[in-house]
């Protein structure tokens, strides 16, 4: 990896639903990554890095095609779309939010040409579900034409044997797979 690149730090659905305890989405094992995020977190507003928030949020009470597959979540306005303590934007130019409607945070988002605005060409990808979000992130950002980082121990699943296998391919066919310490290397 050529440490050059100007990179971004793509966080995605660190929200309630996935890490406040009797969230519909919450496995306790998501707790191991909040160490990471919280560093690569400080690491990037510390090198003053361009920080994305992207969040699932879902328009409250309309059809989305979504829910045929899952019911009705994380919509706008409710409590489990919200941050979870400690991961809320910081008031800085340099740290935006994103909401998504389906997994990918750069499917139906504007978030590719606010990268490519900011002549970002890497992204560190961290957050959760590895097999589920993290991966369609992936892929369309490796699609796009984006250098992809995923740090190990900045993502994982409720379903372990799927993140194993999603970080296997992200290896093998979208980014790379690497420690904490060699993402925050990268900021």
């Amino acid at each position: 990896m050529n440490p050059t690149p100007e990179t971004a730090l793509l966080l995605v659905d660190v929200i309630n639903s996935f890490y406040e305890q009797d969230q519909t989405n919450y496995y306790p094992e998501v707790e191991k990554t909040l160490p990471a995020l919280a560093s690569l977190l400080d690491t990037a507003r510390a090198r003053d890095a361009l920080v994305v928030h992207a969040v699932e949020r879902h328009y409250r009470g309309l059809a989305d095609f979504e829910f045929a597959k899952l019911p009705r979540h994380h919509q706008a306005g409710e409590h489990d779309v919200n941050f979870f303590p400690g991961f809320e934007p910081a008031e800085r130019v340099r740290e935006i939010v994103i909401p998504k409607r389906r997994y990918s945070a750069f499917y139906a988002t504007d978030l590719e040409l606010l990268l490519r605005e900011q002549s970002i060409t890497r992204v560190i990808v961290a957050g959760v579900k590895t097999n589920v979000c993290i991966r369609a992130t992936v892929q369309d950002a490796f699609a796009g034409g984006f250098e992809v980082v995923v740090p190990r121990e900045a993502t994982n699943s409720n379903r372990p044997h799927l993140a194993e296998a999603t970080l296997e391919d992200i290896e093998r066919y979208f980014g790379h797979v690497v420690s904490l310490h060699e993402a925050e290397a990268l900021l």
